[in-house]
């Protein structure tokens, strides 16, 4: 089981290291970031960094619903989102076991390896159920 430990919280974005209880060791961080279409409704894009090791172990797609969890019960956001890159299927898995949806493919959203690539946008609103 992974629990948050070590702590940024502003009011606009934070990050809190993932860790492995039953080692006391950390494991990674999730981290978010305020967002909104339009200047209306604010909402939460996360994103989740694991070391390696721990990579595989459902120690992440746990840690990203600890985070929605979290954000929900803290702050009055309807939607919390994510993106992915369509070949991390590891982390496609995870974010629809960590309760997202995917809504679709952002073209062009990021200049890596020396070309535009497409992203995978996945949501989780407030009334979508926790898988905790």
């Amino acid at each position: 089981m992974s629990r948050f430990g070590h702590e940024h919280l502003g009011s606009d974005d934070g990050r809190l290291m993932v860790e492995v209880e039953q080692e006391q060791v950390a494991a990674g961080f999730v981290s978010w970031k305020a967002g909104s279409y339009g200047g209306l409704a604010k909402h939460w894009d996360i994103g989740i960094a694991l070391l390696p090791e721990w990579r595989g172990r459902g120690i992440g797609w746990r840690a990203q619903a600890m985070l929605c969890d979290y954000l929900f019960s803290h702050t009055p956001a309807q939607r919390i989102q994510a993106g992915t890159h369509p070949e991390n299927i590891a982390e496609q898995k995870a974010l629809v076991r960590a309760g997202f949806r995917l809504e679709g493919v952002v073209r062009a959203c990021e200049f890596r390896a020396g070309e535009w690539r497409d992203g995978w946008l996945y949501s989780r609103l407030r009334d979508d159920p926790s898988p905790l």
